[in-house]
C-alpha cells in the first residue's frame, strides 16, 4: 500500500507519518527530511535545495523527482509500501509519481488531506522553530511558504479528488484523534 500524506506545511503530516509506519509497515519518504540532511551534508543536490527552501520556496520538479527515483531505486523497504510525506507537492510531481509507481507494477492507494485553518498552522510552525531551531520556521518564510503551498499544492487536491484517492481530514484537534480517523478512512476503503 502506497499513501500520500498531504496537507499545508504545519498540518502534521510528520507526526502522523510516524503513526502510519507503526500501524501499516510502511517505509517513510519525507522529501523534507531528504533534502535537510542533503544540505546539512553539503551535497551539490544540498546546495541547490538550500537556495530554494531559504526563499519558502519549492524545490523544481525535475530534482525532486531525480532524488525520489534514487530513493526508490536503492531502498528495499519501499518496495513494501511507502508514505509519501511532501510529495508531490505539485500536479507535474503527481503525474510523475504515478508514472513511477507504474514502471514498478505499483499505484498511489490513498491520499491523506490534513485539513488545518490557516491560523493554527502558523502558530504550530513557529512553536516548531522555537523547539527545533528549523531556519524555516519563522514568519517571513511562513507567510511565502503557505503562500506557495495555495499556489502550487492545493491543485492537487483536485487532481486527486478526481482520481477517487483523496480523503480529506480534518486535522485540528488531538493527534490520536486525527490519526483515528486517518486509519478509519485507509481501512475503509482497503475493504
Amino acid at each position: 500500500m502506497n499513501v500520500v500524506i498531504f496537507g499545508a506545511p504545519g498540518s502534521g503530516k510528520g507526526t502522523q507519518s510516524e503513526k502510519l509506519i507503526d500501524k501499516y509497515g510502511l517505509h517513510h519518504i519525507s522529501t523534507g527530511e531528504v533534502l535537510r540532511d542533503h544540505i546539512a551534508r553539503k551535497t551539490p543536490i544540498g546546495q541547490i535545495a538550500n537556495t530554494y527552501i531559504k526563499q519558502g520556496q519549492l524545490i523544481p520538479d525535475s530534482l525532486m523527482i531525480k532524488i525520489l527515483e534514487e530513493i526508490l531505486d536503492n531502498e528495499p523497504k519501499a518496495k513494501d509500501g511507502v508514505i509519501f510525506d511532501g510529495f508531490p507537492r505539485t500536479v507535474p510531481q503527481a503525474d510523475a509519481l504515478k508514472r513511477l509507481l507504474e514502471r514498478r507494477g505499483q499505484k498511489v492507494h490513498h491520499v491523506i488531506g490534513l485539513e488545518v485553518p490557516e491560523d493554527e498552522l502558523v502558530d504550530r510552525m513557529i512553536n516548531r522553530g522555537k523547539q527545533t531551531g528549523r531556519a524555516d520556521d519563522n514568519p517571513e518564510t511562513i507567510k511565502n511558504r503557505l503562500k506557495v503551498y495555495h499556489e502550487s499544492t492545493t491543485p492537487l487536491r483536485d487532481y486527486y479528488i478526481n482520481e477517487g484517492l483523496y480523503r480529506p481530514i480534518n486535522g485540528h484537534g488531538s493527534v490520536d484523534d486525527i490519526f483515528t480517523d486517518i486509519a478509519k478512512a485507509i481501512d475503509s476503503k482497503s475493504e
